[in-house]
Parts: structure tokens; C-alpha cells; sequence
């Protein structure tokens, strides 16, 4: 059964579905947010040329000294792989990147972001990301040594949080279906939870990094759609515990009309907390010095404090991407969906910018 409703106060549609992402002649339809997988993304039904077509996912996983991010990307001109390892307090993030030309869907990333697997073979450099039943996620890596790049290799397991761990079974996601402002056809369908419990172990050269469940988290990311001509798009996220509680958040904004629905919400104990329009107050001339971040609704009041900054670009043709991305704590307060405000300090996460254009 399909029901959309309005938010109380709020310009914003919640929806639950199953609601198809686009209409039978390829168009976006059925905007807004929802709690969980509410929309059903087909590629198949999309009527665009397939280069224009974006996909991606990613995991960042963080324990108390390091953190760890992985994404498959396939931007129908480019595709990437890539592995960053970052240790707290140091400004060096090792980093390997793995361009691919023209992918057009060969990386076969799910359609489904709660069942499948995606998988990167190429001249000796694996990467899995399996969904398994009952919510867990498995993401393995193996990258060997080349030039004065160490290897990294390793395996870990990211799954829900039980109830004695600050959750419970119905912990929720925020999926976003926001059409772009200037391109009738084009469309973002994203999905986060920032809520995960980790363990595993991940291997860079000598140097072993143990992911303890209940002292380790992560965070999934999950983006369908298809681009604009141009795009800005800015995105935070980070989770950890604090006082006690699991706590967590999503935000971005970009080329997309979020009129009826932003990618802005705070999470206790893998519950949504709905916020309106978040803006990244970024110092222009170094964003390596503390960011804040407000809300237009006063719910949020946050500062980021930069440790490191991976970068990377590519060009193919007319298409082109870049993008800036920073690893560090978050601290600040929420107030909470029944009025209560939450105090978190230190919470590893990660804030970007990344341009497309073609």
C-alpha cells in the first residue's frame, strides 16, 4: 500500500511505499523522505542515455584511532574504487584510488541497497560489499603493495545494533528521493544509516587496526539517480557513541529540490530525529581550521574539527569530477523530535565537497 503524508510544521512529504522512482516514460516522481527503503529504484525503467546515470556505495567505518572508508562509484563517463585509511591526529591519509573509463554499469552495483553484492576485480585488487540477511553488511578488501603504496587487505562486519547495545530491530534509515532544480529528467535517490556496530580487522602494511563491536561504527551510504549538467553537492555524516547513547547523523544538500524533503537527520539509538535545511559553514581560506554547521529550523548547533583531507579528480572528455573530503569529530547539540536536547562531543564522521560536470 502506498501512503504519503504531511509532516505537522513542516514543508516536507514523508512517504512509504513501495513507490517507483520514475513513471512509466522514464520520469522522476514520488518525491520526498521516508523512514526506510520506500522507494524501489529500477536503472531498466530509467529512458536516459546511460552515461548520465550515477551510482555509488559507501562505507566509512571508525574505531577510537583510525578510520577506514571504501566506495565503489560508477559515474557512467568514469568509475572509481577507492580505499582511505586515515589515523587520528595524523594529517596523512593513505589513500588508493583505481580509475576506470567508461564503466556504463559494469560495476553492477545493486539496484537494492539491502540485498546483493558488489564486487571490484581488477589486476589483483579485490573489493566486496555483500548485504546478508537480517541486516548485517560484509565488506572485504585486498590491495596489494605497489611502489610506496603498502598493502591493505582485511574483513569486517558491520550489523544493527541490539536493544542492550542502544537499539533495536526497527533501526531506521533516511532515504531521500529529490528531483534537480534545473533538469526535468535528472534526480537523486540517496540513502543513510549512520548506526552500524563494527568489528574485523583491516591490515596496512605492518600495521594491524582490530574493529571491536560496541567500540567501533559505521556508516552507510547509498546513491541512485541520474546527474545534472552541473552539481555542487556538500554531505557530512558521522556516528559514535556519547553519554551512553548510539548517536548519529546525515546531512547535504547540492543540485536537488528538497522542498519536500531534506537528507538532514540526527539519530538516537537508531531512531530519526527529522531536521529542516542544514548549511556548512565552511572558513574559505582553510578548510583544515573547525567548520560549523546550522540548521534553519534552530534544531542543530555543531562544530567539525578537521584532521585530515583526501582529494581527487578526474577529467574524460567533457565530464569531470572532484572532490574534497575531510576526516574529524563533530560536537554540538540536537534537540530531539519531542523537544529534549542532546549533547554529543567528539563524534568521528566525515564532511565533503564534490563537483560534477559534463
Amino acid at each position: 500500500m502506498i501512503k504519503c503524508s504531511m509532516l505537522s510544521g513542516s514543508r516536507t512529504t514523508e512517504a512509504s511505499g513501495p513507490l517507483p522512482v520514475v513513471d512509466e516514460a522514464g520520469r522522476p516522481q514520488n518525491f520526498g523522505w521516508a523512514r526506510g527503503p520506500a522507494f524501489v529504484y529500477d536503472p531498466g525503467a530509467l529512458w536516459t542515455p546511460r552515461n548520465r546515470i550515477s551510482e555509488s556505495d559507501r562505507y566509512v567505518v571508525f574505531n577510537e584511532t583510525h578510520t577506514v572508508a571504501l566506495e565503489m562509484r560508477d559515474d557512467g563517463y568514469t568509475g572509481q574504487m577507492n580505499v582511505a585509511v586515515a589515523r587520528h591526529g595524523k594529517k596523512k591519509v593513505s589513500n588508493r584510488v583505481f580509475n576506470a573509463l567508461l564503466p556504463m554499469g559494469a560495476f553492477k552495483l545493486p539496484r537494492d541497497g539491502d540485498s546483493g553484492a558488489a564486487r571490484y576485480r581488477q589486476k589483483g585488487v579485490e573489493l566486496d560489499f555483500v548485504a546478508m540477511e537480517g541486516g548485517a553488511r560484509i565488506i572485504r578488501v585486498s590491495i596489494p603493495a605497489r611502489g610506496s603504496s603498502r598493502i591493505i587487505r582485511g574483513e569486517l562486519v558491520l550489523s544493527r545494533p541490539s536493544p542492550a547495545e542502544g537499539g533495536d530491530s526497527g533501526a531506521e534509515c533516511l532515504a531521500c528521493n529529490l528531483p534537480a532544480r534545473s533538469d526535468a529528467r535528472a534526480f537523486r535517490l540517496a540513502r543513510c544509516a549512520p548506526w552500524y556496530l563494527a568489528g574485523g580487522d583491516v591490515q596496512i602494511g605492518e600495521t594491524e587496526i582490530v574493529f571491536t563491536r560496541g567500540n567501533a561504527w559505521g556508516i552507510f551510504d547509498w546513491s541512485r539517480g541520474v546527474r545534472p549538467k552541473r552539481d555542487a553537492r556538500y554531505v557530512a555524516s558521522a556516528c559514535g557513541a556519547s553519554k551512553g547513547r548510539l548517536v548519529g547523523f546525515c546531512a547535504g544538500y547540492g543540485a536537488e529540490d528538497d522542498s519536500q524533503g531534506t537528507r538532514n537527520a540526527f539519530f538516537v539509538d537508531g531512531r530519526i530525529h527529522k531536521l529542516d535545511q542544514i548549511t556548512f559553514h565552511i572558513p574559505p581560506r582553510d578548510w583544515l581550521s573547525p567548520w560549523s554547521f546550522t540548521s534553519s529550523d534552530g534544531r542543530l548547533e555543531m562544530t567539525f574539527a578537521p584532521q585530515q583531507e583526501r582529494a581527487d579528480r578526474g577529467r574524460f572528455f567533457l565530464h569531470s569530477h572532484s572532490r574534497r573530503q575531510f576526516f574529524g569529530f563533530f560536537s554540538g547539540r540536537a534537540i530531539l523530535d519531542d523537544g529534549r536536547a542532546l549533547e554529543f562531543s567528539k563524534i568521528a564522521g566525515f564532511a565533503e565537497r564534490a563537483k560534477t560536470r559534463h
